[in-house]
C-alpha cells in the first residue's frame, strides 16, 4: 500500500431518499474529514431481491487481489415492516466485485442454506491468515427452543461465491447484531451491536478467530446508548482507531469515536468541530483503507 493512506466509505442513507437503501461511496484523506462521491447519489444498485441493500461492507481481498461489497438484502421503503424483515426476511446477502472500484460485476447473492433463520443482516468478512480464507459472519434471528434470537453465525469462503456450511459463531444471552472484526498486534477484536435496552457498543478479543474471546469492559462505549452498526479504522497516525457508530435512534448517522488502545475501553467521542461526515446522512457501513491513487482514481470518476 502505498504510504500515504486514503479511505473509501460503503454506506446507505436514509430510507425516506429516493434510492436510499443503496451503496453510496464517500472518500477521505485523514480518515476523519468526507467528501461525498457521485454528487451524493448511490454507485451500485440491487436489482435482485429486496431490490434494495443496507449495511455495505467493502473489503479487498488478500487472496485475488478484487474488490468485493457484502450487502444486506433489504428494502424498509417499500413498505417491508421489521417484524416482517426480521422473522420472514431474505436469507441472501447481496455481493458485488471489482478490480479497480469503479467497474463492478454484479450482483450476485449467497444465500444461506439455514430453515431456522428469519434473516440475514449485516455480512462482513476478515481474511484469516492463519486458514488462508476470509471468516465471513452475518446475524439472523433464529429460532430455539421455542424461542428467537439473533445469533451471530459464521461460513469460510476464498472467492465469495462458494461457502462452507454455515456454523454459530456469537450467541449470548441477549441478541446480538451488527459484528465488525478488526486485527492489531496479533489479537482480533469483534465489535458487536449489544440489542438488549441501551442497544450499545460491546467489544471482546482473542488470538484466533476460532478460538476464545475475552470480553473488554468499556464504561465509555457502555455510556454511549442508541448507536448500530460500527466500523473501525486505523487512522494515518498509525496508533489511533476510529469507531464509526451509527446513532440510529438520534437519526444523525455516522460519527467518530476514537482509541489508542482498544484492550483498555478508554474510548471518547469526538466533538464536533473535530470532524466532518459530509453532505449525506452516512448509516451503517463499512471504511476500507485504499491507495492514493485508489482515491484518485474515485474522485476523477465519480466527482465530488
Amino acid at each position: 500500500m502505498d504510504s500515504k493512506k486514503a479511505y473509501l466509505l460503503s454506506h446507505f442513507t436514509k430510507e425516506s431518499l429516493a434510492n436510499g437503501e443503496q451503496v453510496y461511496f464517500s472518500v477521505s484523506e485523514d480518515g476523519l474529514n468526507w467528501h461525498d462521491l457521485n454528487n451524493s447519489k448511490a454507485v451500485l444498485i440491487s436489482d435482485i431481491g429486496e431490490k434494495g441493500v443496507r449495511d455495505p461492507f467493502i473489503t479487498k481481498s488478500k487472496i485475488d487481489g478484487k474488490f468485493y461489497i457484502l450487502a444486506t438484502d433489504l428494502c424498509i421503503a417499500k413498505g417491508t415492516s421489521w417484524a416482517q424483515a426480521v422473522d420472514k426476511g431474505s436469507k441472501s446477502m447481496i455481493i458485488w466485485s471489482s478490480e479497480d472500484l469503479i467497474n463492478w460485476e454484479g450482483p450476485w447473492t449467497y444465500d444461506v442454506p439455514l430453515d431456522n433463520i428469519g434473516c440475514v443482516w449485516a455480512p462482513e468478512a476478515i481474511y484469516d491468515a492463519k486458514r488462508d480464507n476470509y471468516l465471513v459472519f452475518w446475524a439472523s434471528m433464529t429460532k430455539k427452543n421455542g424461542k428467537s434470537k439473533h445469533i451471530i453465525y459464521k461460513s469460510r469462503t476464498r472467492d465469495f461465491k462458494t461457502f462452507t456450511s454455515p456454523e454459530i459463531y456469537i450467541e449470548k444471552d441477549t441478541h446480538i447484531i451488527d459484528t465488525t472484526i478488526v486485527e492489531d498486534n496479533g489479537l482480533y477484536y469483534r465489535i458487536s451491536k449489544d440489542e438488549s435496552e441501551t442497544k450499545s457498543i460491546k467489544i471482546d478479543y482473542g488470538d484466533d478467530l476460532d478460538g476464545k474471546f475475552t470480553a473488554v469492559k468499556s464504561s465509555d462505549l457502555d455510556a454511549i446508548y442508541g448507536v448500530e452498526g460500527p466500523t473501525c479504522y486505523l487512522l494515518p497516525d498509525g496508533k489511533t482507531w476510529c469507531l464509526l457508530a451509527d446513532h440510529f435512534l438520534a437519526h444523525t448517522g455516522y460519527a467518530p469515536i476514537v482509541s489508542t488502545d482498544l484492550k483498555s475501553g478508554v474510548f471518547k467521542e469526538l466533538e464536533k468541530d473535530c470532524y466532518d461526515m459530509g453532505k449525506s446522512i452516512k448509516r451503517h457501513g463499512s471504511v476500507l483503507e485504499i491507495t492514493q491513487d485508489d482515491y484518485n482514481r474515485l474522485v476523477e470518476h465519480f466527482g465530488l
